[in-house]
């Protein structure tokens, strides 16, 4: 069993800040875990806008707070994304998060990241994968 908290977290290399400046995230669960997914809680900065293209993974993403205008490059549609409001990105569609004020949301990537990533000129994380651990060892349990 794991238990951590964000704020825990905060300031270890679980918490990535955007090279960009307009994104920052505590990767609470990663791909060393071993369990499939990583999560995250990931804040966008308000006026800031990002463009994504998860080619190699799935996310779905949890508005918690803020407000932020999600635009689907694929169909062209745009979105009002709120607290409760959920989006899944099932299709790896390059999308825009334009943020209105300041957009704080738990977001599930499968596979996992190890979190190492940020997102590359084209919008995408590139796919890292984690060492198979020793015979013997649990990386379950690890600690932060």
């Amino acid at each position: 069993m794991i238990v951590r908290s964000f704020k825990e977290i905060e300031g270890t290399d679980r918490h990535v800040k955007a090279a960009s400046g307009t994104w920052e995230s505590k990767r609470i669960v990663l791909a060393k875990e071993r369990v499939g997914f990583s999560l995250h809680e990931t804040v966008l900065y308000a006026g800031t806008e990002t463009s994504m293209w998860y080619a190699n993974h799935i996310e779905a993403v949890v508005c918690v707070e803020g407000e932020a205008e999600l635009t689907d490059h694929e169909s062209g549609l745009t979105h009002s994304i709120t607290p409760g409001t959920m989006y899944l990105l099932n299709g790896h569609e390059r999308h825009t998060l334009k943020v209105e004020e300041d957009f704080r949301c738990i977001c599930v990537f499968n596979p996992p990241v190890t979190g190492r990533e940020d997102h590359d000129e084209n919008g995408v994380y590139p796919l890292l994968t984690e060492p198979e651990p020793e015979p013997g060892s649990d990386s379950r349990s690890e600690e932060v």
